[in-house]
Order: C-alpha cells, then sequence, then structure tokens
C-alpha cells in the first residue's frame, strides 16, 4: 500500500473504525538508518492502534529501524516479506525474502532485540517455483523459532519473473485452506490471512472458521465504510463510533483545518476519501466535486461541505 496508506488515510480510517488495526506504507530501513528520513514515522496519537511496516534485508539496519520505530510511538513493527515489486526485488528484500527463512529469522532475531517494539511479518505462501505446502511451514517454524508470534499471510504466491505488480495481485490463484492448514499446524501463533477479501462478511467468515485475523487492503481503500463502519461491533463486540457518513465528514473537518494551517494541501488529505460514498446516490457528485477542485490554490474544508451537498441533492 505504498503511497496510499499514509497518516492522512490512516487519520480518516480511524474515524469509522476505532479499533480496526492499520498500517503504515511500507517505510523502507535505510531510508530512515542512513537517509535520515524520520518524517516517515510522523503520526497522530489518534491514528492508534497501529503498525508501522519495513522493508529491508540487513538485520543490522532493520533492527535500528525498529529501534527509531519503537522511539517514535509504534507498538508494533511488521518486516515486509511479500512486496513484489521491481524496486523490492533489486533492494533484496520484500517477497524475494521467501526464498531465505534463515535469513528472515536472523533480521526478526535481531529486530527483537532492539526494541520492545512486537515484531510481526507480512509474508506470501511462496514464491516462483517454491512448493507453497513445503516452503510456508519451514518459514513459519524459523520466524517462530526467531521469536515471531505474528503472522500475516497473503495467500497467493508471488512470481518475481513474469508478472507486474498489479498482476501478482490477482493472477495468482488464491490458496486459503494452505492458510487455514498453516493455523492448525501452528496453533500458538497468531495468523491472519490476506488477499482477495472484499468485504467484512467474508472476514467475519474467516474468522469464525478459526483464523486470528484477516488483513484488507485495497478493498477498504476503495470502499472504506462498508468494510469498516461495522467491524468496531462485528469483530470487536464494541459500539458502533459512527453513525453516518456525513458524521465522518464532520469528523475531518477540524483535522483538515488544522493540517492546512501547517502547509498540506487539501488533495493530499481528500484523494483517500473519495471512496467514502462508494455505491450510495451521489458517490459521483462526491468525487467530482473532490477531483476536480480539491488541488486549487485556497481549498479548504468548506469543499468537502459542498460535496456533502452534492451527495444530498442526488439522493434526494
Amino acid at each position: 500500500m505504498m503511497d496510499w496508506t499514509d497518516r492522512h488515510c490512516r487519520f480518516f480510517h480511524r474515524q469509522i473504525s476505532q479499533q480496526s488495526l492499520l498500517y503504515t506504507e511500507m517505510v523502507t530501513a535505510p531510508a530512515l538508518v542512513r537517509g535520515g528520513a524520520l518524517h516517515l514515522l510522523e503520526h497522530a496519537p489518534e491514528e492508534h492502534p497501529v503498525a508501522l511496516q519495513l522493508g529491508g534485508s540487513d538485520p543490522a539496519e532493520l533492527a535500528q529501524a525498529a529501534r527509531l520505530g519503537w522511539e517514535a510511538g509504534y507498538p508494533e513493527v511488521n518486516l515486509n516479506c511479500g512486496c513484489p515489486s521491481d524496486r523490492v526485488q533489486s533492494g533484496s528484500f520484500g517477497a524475494v525474502l521467501m526464498e531465505r527463512p534463515d535469513h528472515v529469522a536472523e533480521i526478526c532475531a535481531a529486530m527483537i532485540a532492539a526494541s520492545p517494539a512486537e515484531v510481526t511479518i507480512k509474508c506470501r505462501i511462496g514464491v516462483d517455483e517454491q512448493e507453497p505446502s513445503e516452503i510456508l511451514p519451514r518459514f513459519l517454524s524459523a520466524i517462530r523459532a526467531a521469536g515471531v508470534r505474528r503472522v500475516t499471510i497473503h495467500a497467493r504466491k508471488a512470481w518475481l519473473q513474469g508478472l507486474s505488480p498489479k498482476e501478482n495481485r490477482d493472477i495468482p490463484p488464491l490458496d486459503y485452506p494452505l492458510v487455514m492448514a498453516m493455523k492448525a499446524a501452528f496453533p500458538d501463533m497468531h495468523i491472519s490471512l490476506n488477499g482477495g477479501v472484499e468485504d467484512l462478511e467474508t472476514a467475519l467468515g474467516l474468522l469464525d472458521a478459526g483464523l486470528d485475523g484477516v488483513m484488507i487492503g485495497r478493498a477498504a481503500y476503495h470502499r472504506p465504510w462498508d468494510i469498516l463502519a461495522d467491524a468496531d461491533a462485528c469483530v470487536f463486540g464494541q459500539s458502533r463510533h459512527v453513525q453516518s457518513r456525513a458524521d465522518v465528514v464532520a469528523r475531518m473537518l477540524p483535522y483538515i483545518e488544522t493540517q492546512l494551517g501547517q502547509g498540506a494541501r487539501l488533495a493530499q488529505i481528500t484523494r483517500h476519501m473519495l471512496g467514502l460514498f462508494a455505491g450510495q446516490p451521489g458517490a459521483r457528485q462526491w468525487r467530482r466535486v473532490l477531483s476536480e477542485n480539491a488541488h486549487k490554490p485556497g481549498a479548504g474544508p468548506e469543499l468537502l461541505e459542498q460535496a456533502l451537498a452534492s451527495v444530498a441533492q442526488a439522493a434526494a
């Protein structure tokens, strides 16, 4: 979710669900350790619970990045072993790490020793010609031995040769039964499933089947209300946080005012809000008002009120 789940996106999603665990976009350890890009760790207290996702392959560097994450206020640091993009492969991290379970275990041990932050993993079921039923249990055994107890498994292989990152999200077949089998084989680990989950009902079914968690990425981004609005009640047994999409807009206005005062541009925030009314009367008008005007000089919170009025007019 690089370039997607930035701090503005996370603050917006938090207005819909108070309990769902949010993740940062992937931050590379070299950017933090060598580049000093500590601004990438900035986040609001209101975003919690939130986890920092790191990319990298050098144990010492990732250990230092994990410590920086803890010092910045992240209680969980997640190592990405699932991203198949070319720029990630060239740095020898992401999904290509599935080829080196023992090295991943070394990385995890170094990260765990470096800070009190919980170290977790996001991985694939395998890459390229690997046999998932063989490599995945070996991978989980290695990271468990290093001290990792929570893992999110994208239930598809990653083909590092021959498929684009976009194709890797859709073309390799999903294997939910394998992930379920891993939960049975590693009952002491907290295992979440990722990949192909398009609605809350499907997520609830997977939880009922015995998985510990479900990670939803693009569906939650494009249809945030559909995925997140009932999550607090249905998954966490808490009362619903907001009653309507209009309530979410109202909650965002003070945040937008503050961020604009600190130099942000309205479009940087509203680009994450375009799917709020997805599937509803007026959704097109909402997107159009924001898309065509949020980038203009001087655009402010009143534009959201204008967009909201256009939704109401279309629904009348």
